[in-house]
């Protein structure tokens, strides 16, 4: 999961989040809003009706959670702060979407590396 904040709704604003984050290759869903239509050029985007926010139930539930957690977790939030704060969520939630895997991973790689005696990592 990926937040940014974004100045307006337009295409220009868009862009960056696509080019930045969005690979030229993936398949894009979004709602039939006419700012995805400029971008849709350079990306393989499918539109689809937003029947009220159910075809992207998904969305809103994650948009539900950083709003729920920002209000409970910081008495004030600065403007200024706003994409740290998006950031943070967002490490957090992918961090734990990704537990089994960090686990598995760290011992894979221990398991692959070469053996390291007690001796080496003592300073003496």
């Amino acid at each position: 999961m990926y937040v940014l904040k974004i100045r307006d709704f337009s295409a220009r604003s868009l862009k960056y989040i696509f080019l930045k984050h969005i690979d030229r290759k993936a398949k894009v869903t979004t709602d039939k809003w006419k700012g995805y239509r400029p971008i849709a050029k350079a990306y393989d985007i499918t539109q689809v009706d937003s029947d009220r926010g159910l075809n992207f139930k998904d969305l809103h539930t994650m948009i539900h959670q950083i709003k729920s957690w920002i209000r409970t977790t910081y008495s004030w939030v600065s403007e200024f702060n706003l994409n740290r704060y998006f950031n943070e969520f967002c490490f957090r939630i992918n961090r734990s979407q990704t537990k089994n895997t960090i686990f598995n991973n760290l011992i894979t790689k221990m398991v692959d590396s070469d053996k390291v005696h007690q001796s080496e990592i003592i300073c003496s």
